[in-house]
């Protein structure tokens, strides 16, 4: 079975069969993240197609500064099948945990009318910036490793 490029855009069905104690108060759709999906690059679905250009951007703009913000309905509708009467927005942000805590904070909300839809949008990185985000994710990892061998207690201790 081959995925369109397109396939991790698609809204999934929210999971209904996990057991009662590990539900949660709200369903989710079961969905993993790898370090190269994550992106700041994100597509917003669903925006009404009532000119809500500037309005999108000052909701989004609450989690992080914009580099671009960019309507892509007519680019997206030759690849994909769209929502009737709604647009889409690509939408950078300047920092990787700025557009993630957009994506947790909107997705799936109300929005005039609409519910938005937020998914990664990996696939508008450059090269660049691919590489850049795994560096990161490096430095991050070291600076755990080392914060967690400073806080355990000398005897546990072993050098790396």
């Amino acid at each position: 079975m081959e995925k369109t490029p397109t396939e991790h855009h698609k809204r999934l069905e929210y999971c209904t069969t996990r057991l009662q104690y590990r539900q949660g108060r709200e369903l989710k759709a079961v969905k993993v993240y790898t370090v190269a999906s994550e992106s700041r690059h994100m597509l917003v679905f669903g925006v009404p197609k009532v000119n809500l250009h500037t309005e999108i951007k000052n909701k989004l703009q609450c989690f992080g500064k914009l580099r671009s913000c960019t309507c892509v309905t007519t680019e997206l509708a030759e690849t994909m099948e769209l929502e009737a009467f709604t647009d889409v927005f690509a939408v950078q942000f300047d920092g990787l945990e700025q557009a993630r805590r957009a994506k947790r904070q909107l997705d799936a909300r109300q929005f005039f009318g609409g519910e938005l839809h937020i998914s990664y949008a990996p696939e508008r990185e450059t090269s660049q910036e691919l590489r850049e985000k795994l560096v990161q994710r490096r430095k991050e990892i070291a600076y755990r490793i080392q914060r967690n061998l400073a806080e355990q207690p000398h005897s546990v201790k072993k050098t790396v």
